[in-house]
């Protein structure tokens, strides 16, 4: 999959089979969308697209509401959509001035002029341009001057998106990693880079890779302990993770750690990325650290009979 990181940088291409979408978390929902993509594009000989947006265009026109969460970061997005076999990715950088194009100047100058499209898929209720006013039917009727053919996602699907969305994130909220896990149809992942704690871990015996999660637009699940699978220096590992306060320490900030079995090698630096199969427990506060470390070692017994 090649990917772009401005409409600019594409170059115009034959039968376009294009789709438009923030895609987060590229679960069950937008998969039925890119089979039906790619569906066309091999009726026609043609090469699918996804364009999509970056910054969020929430984060962008509402700089203020900082409660918008994204299932994946635009990087794990762009590994998923790889992953299923889409030919382009155009991640546009979303701005005020790229929201105040009409929707004539949208569809001529971004998807006919730059992207070549050939056949668009596209959900009944898609807005866009300056204050949302382009839709289905403006894509419809500029179809026939610019020969190119539009394919109505049903409405059932766009419900199953939606829905999809809000009940995975509500679910990661709240701990239902399981029914998260189903709507996504992979384990929920995170990615982030192991810095160096304050090694307490290490000291009970459980020594743990603290995880930073740069993008702070990432959706984190509720506080708890969690059995994962780690992808590090090419291999994958079982382990057990943390999220939370610590506040058997009194911890004054939220930790993202894992305690990585069978593993004991420096990976300080590196990016790792962790897997989340099965909720185990609560965030607990402990009367010492010796409480803490007969818990942990029944905690590892639950996550390795889980895996």
């Amino acid at each position: 999959m090649k990917i772009y990181n401005s409409i600019d940088e594409f170059k115009l291409i034959t039968n376009a089979v294009v789709t438009i979408g923030t895609f987060d978390g590229v679960h069950t929902g937008h998969r039925k969308i890119i089979a039906k993509l790619q569906e066309l594009a091999q009726e026609c000989g043609g090469e699918t697209v996804i364009l999509t947006f970056f910054p969020h265009p929430r984060m962008i026109l509402n700089p203020e509401d900082q409660s918008l969460k994204m299932i994946t970061t635009i990087n794990e997005k762009a590994e998923l959509l790889e992953g299923l076999g889409v030919d382009h990715l155009i991640v546009t950088p979303f701005s005020r001035d790229f929201s105040n194009l009409s929707a004539l100047e949208y569809i001529h100058d971004i998807l006919v002029a730059k992207i070549g499209i050939k056949k668009i898929v596209i959900g009944y209720d898609h807005r866009f341009g300056k204050d949302r006013k382009g839709g289905l039917e403006d894509l419809q009727r500029l179809s026939k001057i610019y020969d190119f053919e539009v394919i109505e996602i049903p409405e059932q699907d766009i419900n199953d998106v939606a829905v999809s969305s809000t009940k995975i994130r509500t679910a990661l909220l709240s701990d239902d990693i399981s029914l998260a896990n189903q709507f996504l149809s992979y384990p929920f992942f995170i990615t982030g880079k192991v810095i160096r704690g304050d090694q307490i871990g290490r000291q009970i015996g459980y020594p743990t890779a603290n995880i930073l999660i740069e993008e702070t637009y990432k959706l984190i699940p509720a506080d708890g302990i969690f059995a994962v699978t780690v992808e590090v220096e090419g291999a994958t590992y079982k382990g057990m993770a943390y999220i939370g306060h610590r506040p058997t320490i009194n911890g004054m900030t939220r930790n993202i750690e894992v305690n990585i079995f069978d593993f004991d090698r420096d990976i300080y630096n590196q990016s790792i990325r962790m897997n989340f199969h099965y909720f185990v427990r609560s965030d607990i506060k402990f009367n010492s650290l010796d409480e803490l470390k007969l818990q942990l070692a029944k905690d590892r017994e639950s996550v390795l009979a889980l895996l």
